[in-house]
């Protein structure tokens, strides 16, 4: 589905145009065509590969989808994947952004996304200056929106965190806390899955051999990196705590079943006692006087329930019962 078609000279917006149009706009000196689509069909990315001579492969990506962060040159333009991660009711919803940037295009692509760029290019619009610098700057800008949007989603990871980690001591919650631990450390690692890979393709666009599309623009690219740098600190401390915590956790339930055994082995020394002097009071002998006297079936118990309220008394001294 087309979104938007429109053509830009020396930073202004000159109309929204066409499809049949482009072509007329891509001639101009000074001037470059953004278009952006949604969730396109394979009619629509053969119409724009017609328009912008895109490259064959990257066409194909775009088409196929569900590709790793990246940036490939081909020839003077470049192709870009971006992963977007957006907050739902039932967890995280990941897209996908292609972006197709040649010397007087910028195609973008969003799939599966749930908000727009709306705003990116209201913002590109209301700075000329900086969008004279064509089509590298709407990189830029695209990039630069989606990696600012992995804050807020990386702030909810962290309050999820915090309230887990206030729940750990609590009795009884170590099987939910694990639960919950294991949740969250996917959605963590879907994050890292999207801000990983990308943090190494903006490298290649401020340092080293930079593509040419993206000389004048180096310290914005920077930027996104430093911003991403920031954002993969924080997932590997969230990752790293998480870990933390499934250990104490799990040490929280080994200390339970510590405290269980402890009784057990109590309860079950206290009455191996008192079965023993069962047992030997039991074996009816001729010879056993206790068996002739009138008072030794009250004092057999008395020895029982005494020595069974010592170790009682012992145990429970030791903190076993």
């Amino acid at each position: 589905m087309l979104i938007n078609c429109v053509a830009y000279q020396e930073g202004k917006k000159l109309s929204d145009i066409s499809i049949a149009e482009i072509s007329d706009y891509v001639e101009r000196p000074e001037c470059f065509v953004w278009v952006a689509l949604k969730d396109a069909e394979p009619a629509e990315l053969e119409q724009m590969q017609h328009e912008f001579c895109l490259h064959e492969l990257a066409v194909e990506d775009a088409r196929v989808g569900h590709q790793r962060p990246k940036i490939e040159e081909y020839g003077d333009s470049l192709f870009a994947v971006v992963h977007t991660v957006e907050l739902t009711d039932g967890g995280l919803h990941v897209g996908e952004i292609d972006i197709f940037v040649g010397q007087n295009y910028v195609l973008s692509v969003r799939n599966r996304t749930l908000q727009g760029f709306q705003d990116v290019r209201a913002r590109c619009e209301h700075e000329p200056h900086l969008l004279r610098q064509g089509p590298a700057f709407v990189l830029y800008a695209l990039m630069d929106a989606v990696v600012d949007r992995y804050f807020p989603v990386v702030d909810v990871l962290e309050s999820e965190l915090e309230t887990i980690e206030e729940q750990i001591f609590t009795k009884g919650s170590q099987r939910a806390n694990i639960e919950r631990l294991y949740q969250l450390k996917r959605k963590v690692l879907t994050v890292k899955h999207a801000a990983g890979p990308l943090m190494d393709t903006v490298a290649r666009l401020y340092g080293g051999r930079v593509p040419a599309l993206c000389i004048n623009t180096q310290e914005y690219f920077r930027d996104v990196y430093d911003h991403l740098f920031r954002i993969n600190t924080s997932i590997d401390s969230i990752r790293d705590t998480i870990n933390t915590a499934i250990q104490v956790n799990l040490s929280m339930v080994t200390i339970d079943e510590s405290e269980v055994n402890k009784r057990l082995a109590a309860w079950a020394a206290i009455f191996a006692v008192a079965t023993a002097f069962a047992g030997i009071w039991g074996m009816n002998f001729k010879a056993m006087p206790e068996l002739q006297w009138e008072y030794g079936y009250p004092a057999a118990l008395i020895v029982m329930a005494s020595v069974c309220g010592f170790l009682y008394y012992r145990f429970k001294k030791s903190g076993w019962l």
